[in-house]
This record gives structure tokens, sequence and C-alpha cells, in this order.
């Protein structure tokens, strides 16, 4: 019974992110997530009680591996090893988690209506926390002198494109869905662009 509640949970979210992503909270119908997941409207009711709490629970999906993307960053870290670890979870994130995060980058963009003031504090404590490291590692000369903040910038934007712009670059790339390669070949090239750019002058 367990299984099954997990795999209908399961369903309904994938569903859910899907059509959030596409229509956004206001004009998504909890019919139209039901028949997404293969499953009577009824059950959406009965596992989420409410569009309103289902949404909840599909930010939370990606602000959980958001939060644990920055695992590698401490002070005493090598700065290569951290960012570039720091990089390929984003990365991870984009590849395996598209519809959470464009939910998510939507909800940032109207000002994070539907976010718990705990959640937001964790999102900013976890950001400031990384800007400090990198700060630190400045001030001891282990990279360029350059704005720790607007490092973090470049980095959301330049993982967080491959989910949040997909239909652009599939256009461009003239690919229906972009592939492991794809994915590595985005990390690498990120990777490059930012320990370059963060190397001692």
């Amino acid at each position: 019974m367990s299984t099954i509640r997990e795999r209908n949970k399961e369903l309904i979210l994938r569903a859910a992110s899907e059509e959030f992503a596409d229509k956004g909270f206001a004009a998504t119908k909890t019919s139209d997530i039901a028949a997404k997941a293969g499953l009577p409207k009824p059950n959406v009711y009965y596992y989420f009680k409410s569009k309103e709490n289902l949404y909840r629970e599909v930010l939370e999906s990606i602000i959980e591996p958001i939060l644990q993307a920055s695992t590698p960053f401490n002070a005493d870290g090598v700065p290569s090893e951290v960012l570039s670890g720091y990089i390929r979870s984003k990365i991870r994130i984009s590849r395996d988690l598209p519809f959470a995060s464009k939910v998510f980058a939507s909800e940032i963009m109207h000002g994070a209506p539907h976010l718990s003031a705990d959640l937001v504090e964790q999102l900013n404590s976890q950001a400031k926390h990384n800007i400090d490291c990198i700060q630190t590692w400045i001030d001891r000369g282990q990279i360029a002198p350059i704005d720790p903040n607007h490092l973090m910038f470049s980095i959301w934007a330049a993982t967080q494109t491959y989910a949040d712009f997909d239909w652009q670059i599939t256009a461009i790339t003239g690919k229906a869905k972009l592939d492991e390669e794809d994915y590595e070949a985005a990390a690498q090239t990120i990777i490059r662009l930012v320990l370059k750019g963060c190397e001692p002058d």
C-alpha cells in the first residue's frame, strides 16, 4: 500500500511540475494535473489536500537539492574543487528537475509569494555562506578579486538556463532533448570559464 501511495504521489508531483511550469499557478487546473498523471482527480486532493499545497510540494522538491548543492562550500576547501562540484550539482538539477526549476524561477521572479519565510531564510543563508567563502578565498589571494555576489549570480544563470530556457537551447542545437554528452559539455564549459576567470592576477 505504501508503495502505491508513493508511486501515485510521485506521478502527481511530476505532472504538477510540468503543468505549473507550462501554465503558471493560477492557470493550472487540478483536473489537468490528474489527467497528465493518469489518476482520478480526487487523488490529487487525497494526497495533497489543495492545489496550493501541491504547488508548495513542487517548490520544495527542488529547494532541497539546491541547498544540498552548496555542501562543498567551506572556507578551507580548494576553490577550484568547490566551484567545480557546485557547478556540476547545479547542472544535474537542471537535467533532473527541469520543470520544478522553471516553477522555482517563476516563483522567485514573482517575489516568492508561496515560499515560507523559513525556506526563504534557508536559501538566503546558503547564498550568504557561499559568498562569504568566496570572499575568504579572495582575501587570502586564492582567487582573483572579483565581486563574489556577481560570481554566484553568473553561476546560477549559466547553470539554470539549461532548465529554464531549454526550448531555446534545443531550438539552437537542433535536438529534441539534450543528452548526457550535452550536459557534460555544458558543465565543462562553465567550469572552465569560471575557473579561468577566478585565477589569481
